[in-house]
């Protein structure tokens, strides 16, 4: 029996107009009203997922939080930290001081905060496009800008994750050069084209899961997870039953259990349909 369902947020839960749609919300509505537990876990800081935990009610039927890739859970209805493993702040400062030796915009975050260099230097050239990727981060996670010409004197809290994004190109070539110094002491993934993103040794979705459903209760063949991306793949791995978004990249399809409909084609619920009453 399904206990608990696994849900990335972008290109899986939310649409890209970055919305639930209404038969996919009315399908995790009904599944937790018969008892199962929604958990939602993204790349995203915890402000970026709360409003749609709250408009799924993770609060009423004890969903979970999991934010920062994995780097802390949080319980919805109590607000409780169940789990967190920040970056170590000398190393999270050396790597942003490696940072400023290449063409990229790093960003981190506290609680109310979004820290940047230059809140006027956001933009990259995206399909052909300008895209200012500070305003679209700073604003899905609801956070106020603040700039500090070196970030690295900014902290002053846990660092549970390091954004870097840039052009798609520029960082598919110099991602080695960028991460390797810190190769024993962070992990780093490609959570986008344009994301790369630092969290401490070892952190991802699934070793967050793991810890806190061993604390509720649930084991990980009770489970069944929807994902799209890179960042998904230890949730997958970790899952009973793991689903790939029809616009999934390759490698997700390719360890999934199965493949479903696009996040704009409402896959999760065509999916869970079977496992209504």
């Amino acid at each position: 029996m399904i206990q608990a369902v696994l849900l990335d947020l972008d290109g899986t839960l939310l649409n890209d107009q970055k919305m639930i749609s209404p038969k996919t919300k009315e399908t995790l509505l009904s599944l937790q009203a018969n008892g199962i537990r929604i958990v939602l876990a993204s790349g995203r800081p915890k402000r970026g997922i709360e409003p749609f935990a709250t408009e799924l009610k993770l609060e009423q039927y004890g969903g979970l939080i999991v934010s920062s890739n994995g780097a802390c859970v949080t319980d919805a209805t109590t607000g409780e930290t169940l789990f967190e493993q920040a970056i170590d702040r000398d190393v999270a400062r050396a790597i942003l001081d490696h940072l400023t030796g290449f063409d990229v915009i790093p960003m981190l975050n506290d609680e109310t905060y979004m820290y940047v260099n230059d809140v006027f230097s956001g933009m990259l050239e995206l399909n052909g496009e300008p895209f200012n990727i500070i305003k679209y981060e700073s604003r899905g996670g609801r956070f106020q800008l603040r700039e500090e010409p070196r970030l690295a004197d900014a902290i002053a809290f846990p660092v549970y994750k390091i954004l870097v994004a840039g052009q798609p190109d520029y960082l598919q070539a110099n991602v080695d050069a960028m991460s390797q110094p810190f190769n024993q002491q962070v992990t780093g993934m490609f959570t986008a084209n344009m994301y790369y993103e630092f969290t401490d040794y070892g952190i991802d979705k699934a070793r967050a899961l793991d810890h806190v459903f061993q604390q509720v209760g649930i084991a990980s063949d009770q489970t069944i997870a929807f994902g799209d991306g890179h960042n998904d793949r230890s949730m997958l791995e970790y899952a009973g039953i793991s689903v790939a978004m029809d616009n999934a990249v390759d490698a997700i399809k390719a360890i999934a259990t199965d493949v479903t409909r696009s996040n704009n084609e409402e896959g999760i619920a065509h999916h869970l349909a079977r496992y209504l009453p």
